[in-house]
């Protein structure tokens, strides 16, 4: 979009009377001391628990590097989903989410991924307790489910705690917290509308109603619903996505499995009967071979179609110094996300030579060479449409709760049950392998033009549909804690903590093989039925000691057993010294522990094609086809990849420490430093790829051959303990707050993370691999991410102005093709908003996403089916305009 269309749009809005802002998304837990005095009116502080910590204590008195971020903000920055208000956060290094799902089978899911470390090592809470994990993988919460409506705040703690929480904390601990009570009803609809032409337009309604104050009634009820969609966006639908065939830049992510089909003959013949005219732009010609390849990227989604869909209701009843609750959580999240046609390639599809289709028997034009010999066909039939897949998945939660006081002790227990379901359907574009097969055998289907009306006939009942995947995970769990003041000491009264934890968890994995086994491009084809069970119990205990009046020292240990993978002890240890009122210092070592999922360990195998393209080491080494090697299949395509769980895994475990400062050199300013640190053993993950095929001598042994050694039938990928990964950084925050004045209240934000070292194994006691700063293997690490917030109150209206920032790197074929060195430059985003609560019934917010509408910055990465950008870390939608109106009645 041009400046000048960028001004009329403003001109237009400001013409209506209307100003853009929020208030800051982003605030920074304050130490102590930093924070000013009570004044004698102020009412007595409520003792609560802070994500961290099992003591219960005044909210004032803690320092933990805390991140919160209010519900109210969310609509006022334009953040639609939890997961796009994690992507706020600069320690979130990447997101999986909706975009993720295209073509790699993830179920839709989004997930948060604290420090880089992925995001089964980020644990996530609602209310301090666990929801069920989504069934693929297993490993995290599906963040889709979380009841946005229902939040109050989340709490984002950037240290380990596994001392605390247990396995999962070792990246860090994000805490949703709902709200207590609601009284009234409110009814909010939203919705954001992309400037450029194209889909990606959302569109939001919730209501929620209570009634009763717990502290006032002794009694108070409430619930939410929610409801939120989005259309999908194509890749064709925007010019930096819309090909993989950018050969300037080093990009030619194209297919030799095509329309109209490529061959290979007995005597060794391969090429395209329409070369070099192909079907231009979906087919294009070779320029050192006549044959054709086929741009997939034409096909897929940039934003899959999405729906989610959540419920939340709480009853809180009061008996004198205890409160009992009873809550309910449901969530439901679709996704319908389509790839390219089918590749029908190596499945033996086979045309002979009295076939009124072959290459010179009238129909098709003859190919130079070809005197009758049978073809090898790879071919894409477009006729039945790219392959759409329909993933959906529901969680469930049910909770029975009861806190209070007994004899000075705070205490807390619960007894809960969730439930995760997910499943994926072919939803069309999906054929039958063997009726192909048997289709061009018999002469019905020509794989070189378009279909007669019997081939039209019979690919139409050649189609697959319906569902080939089902997983279920459930969770069942009780849990206790108390905590107290024990005695008085002269630095303060010292805290203590203990509680009990335990927790039985059951996974199944149903493949409806009669169905998957008959397209081997579904990933699923051979994959079988799979389940596991563990029990988990833990004891865990927290000490807060104050050893003088400005020093405290804090020590925690949890031990966890797992009936399958054995027990582990987890100490951690911070400290806090506050010398004066303008500074603190804080530190902290703990140790971390994960055990591998039910999904790591019994997940079903399965064969499917890889993301990107490439050559067979063994029958097209260098790009160059062996003598009888079909170069289709051989050079420069997808191969077959074997995924999915390993009963051999141990877990992973981790040490990390950090130290930090904050300090107010003037009132209105407040700084913080914390310098962090963190090192990992026996990381759970598989072997990228990439890394695969640019290795074969050190991993040949994971490359599968068919007896004959003339067929790769697949590389072995499955999940192993790589080695370790070591990455530490620094985190930086920034708050400035000018005096009221005529003009209002003024702050600005500042946010930041700098990551100074990430280095991995891919095997234990091999080499490492840097990733700060460049692209390795198959993620970038960023070096750099903030986020800055000018925030302006005046009166009934708020107006903000927000930064996003991610700082350039290395590009990922940088080091194999230093011909194509590509530096993908920084990403910053600028949004504007305004909200007006003038009204007591109703309150509006309006503004504008990605205000200058910069566009993703251009990479060569090949691990997403999105190509020419990284869906994982930018936006495609561009200048976006939102609006939200709540209701109160």
């Amino acid at each position: 979009m041009h400046e000048t269309s960028i001004a009329r749009i403003l001109r237009r809005l400001f013409a209506g009377g209307l100003v853009l802002c929020a208030p800051p998304l982003l605030a920074q837990t304050s130490p102590p001391g930093l924070q000013p005095p009570p004044t004698p009116t102020t009412a007595p502080m409520q003792r609560v628990e802070i994500t961290g910590s099992s003591i219960r204590r005044l909210a004032a008195e803690t320092s933990l590097p805390i991140t919160t971020i209010r519900a109210s903000d969310f609509a006022r920055q334009g953040l639609a989903t939890a997961q796009e208000v994690l992507n706020a956060i600069p320690m979130n290094q990447s997101s999986e989410g909706s975009t993720a799902a295209v073509g790699s089978g993830t179920g839709g899911r989004a997930t948060a991924d604290l420090r880089g470390l992925g995001g089964d090592k980020t644990l996530v809470l609602l209310n301090g307790r666990r929801l069920a994990n989504h069934p693929y993988f297993a490993d995290s919460v599906d963040l889709n489910i979380i009841p946005v409506a229902a939040l109050e705040r989340v709490e984002v703690l950037r240290d380990g705690a596994s001392a605390i929480y247990g396995t999962d904390a070792i990246g860090g601990v994000i805490n949703f917290i709902t709200k207590r009570s609601v009284e009234g009803a409110a009814l909010a609809v939203e919705a954001y509308e992309p400037w450029a032409n194209g889909g990606g337009h959302e569109q939001r309604i919730n209501l929620s109603g209570g009634w009763g104050d717990l502290e006032r009634d002794g009694l108070s009820m409430w619930g939410v619903i929610d409801w939120h969609q989005q259309s999908p966006l194509r890749a064709t639908e925007r010019s930096f996505s819309r090909t993989g065939i950018r050969p300037e830049r080093g990009l030619f992510e194209v297919s030799g499995t095509t329309f109209p089909a490529n061959f290979f003959s007995d005597n060794g013949i391969s090429g395209n009967p329409y070369y070099p005219t192909c079907q231009q732009p979906d087919s294009v010609p070779l320029p050192d071979a006549p044959l054709c390849a086929f741009d997939y990227t034409r096909f897929v989604d940039n934003i899959p179609k999405t729906r989610q869909f959540s419920a939340m209701a709480r009853l809180n009843k009061k008996f004198g110094e205890h409160t009992a609750g009873l809550e309910f959580v449901h969530g439901r999240s679709t996704n319908e996300s389509q790839v390219a046609p089918p590749p029908l390639s190596g499945i033996g599809v086979i045309m002979s030579g009295d076939s009124p289709f072959y290459p010179g028997n009238g129909i098709v034009p003859a190919f130079p060479g070809l005197t009758g010999e049978p073809l090898d066909v790879s071919w894409r039939p477009l006729e039945t449409g790219p392959r759409n897949n329909f993933d959906s998945s529901i969680t469930d939660r049910l909770l029975a709760s009861l806190e209070g006081t007994v004899a000075g002790w705070d205490y807390n227990a619960g007894i809960s049950y969730s439930l995760g379901k997910a499943k994926s359907i072919f939803n069309g574009g999906y054929v039958i392998d063997q009726r192909i097969i048997e289709g061009v055998a018999a002469g019905i289907l020509n794989p070189f033009g378009a279909q007669n009306a019997a081939g039209a006939d019979y690919l139409n009942n050649s189609i697959l549909s319906g569902e080939y995947l089902h997983a279920r995970i459930h969770s069942a769990a009780i849990d206790a804690r108390a905590s107290r003041e024990l005695l008085s000491l002269p630095g303060g009264p010292l805290g203590f903590a203990i509680g009990a934890e335990f927790r039985r968890d059951r996974a199944k994995y149903f493949v409806d093989r009669a169905l998957a086994s008959q397209a081997s491009s579904s990933g699923y084809a051979d994959a079988s039925d799979q389940a596991g069970q563990r029990s988990i119990w833990a004891l865990f205990s927290e000490v807060n000691v104050p050893i003088v009046k400005d020093l405290e020292l804090n020590v925690a240990a949890r031990y966890d057993h797992y009936s399958d993978v054995g027990g582990s002890f987890n100490p951690k240890v911070a400290l806090r010294w506050q010398p004066t009122r303008q500074l603190l210092v804080r530190g902290s070592f703990n140790k971390g522990f994960r055990a591998p999922t039910l999904f790591d360990l019994y997940g079903p195998q399965a064969t499917t094609n890889s993301s990107d393209t490439y050559n067979d080491p063994l029958l097209c080494p260098n790009g160059v086809p062996t003598p009888g090697a079909n170069p289709n299949i051989a050079c420069g395509q997808q191969q077959y990849v074997r995924q999915g769980g390993n009963p051999e895994l141990s877990p992973e475990r981790s040490r990390t420490h950090s130290v930090g400062v904050v300090f107010e050199p003037i009132q209105p300013l407040t700084i913080s430093l914390d310098y962090w640190n963190i090192r990992l053993k026996d990381q759970i993950s598989a072997l990228a790829e990439q890394t695969l095929f640019a290795n074969f001598e050190k991993y040949p042994n994971l490359f599968v051959y068919d007896p004959s050694g003339t067929t790769l039938l697949y590389v072995l990928a499955i999940t192993d303990n790589l080695g370790e990964v070591k990455t530490r950084g620094l985190d930086l925050s920034v708050a400035y707050r000018l005096p009221r004045n005529r003009f209002g209240n003024f702050s600005v934000n500042l946010d930041g993370t700098y990551v100074n070292k990430y280095d991995y194994q891919n095997e234990p006691g091999g080499p490492f691999t840097e990733n700060a700063g460049r692209y390795a293997d198959a993620t970038p690490v960023f070096r750099w991410r903030h986020n800055l917030l000018f925030t302006l109150s005046r009166g009934d209206w708020t107006f903000n102005l927000a930064n996003r920032y991610m700082s350039h790197y290395l590009d990922q074929n940088t080091a194999v093709a230093p011909e194509f060195f590509n530096r993908v430059g920084h990403y910053s985003t600028w949004s504007i908003a305004a909200t007006y609560t003038g009204n007591k019934k109703a309150e509006l917010t309006a503004g504008i996403k990605n205000l200058f509408d910069e566009e993703p910055p251009f990479t060569n990465q090949v691990t997403n089916f999105q190509l020419g950008y990284d869906p994982r870390y930018t936006d495609p939608l561009g200048f976006t305009v939102y609006a939200r109106v709540t209701y109160r009645f």
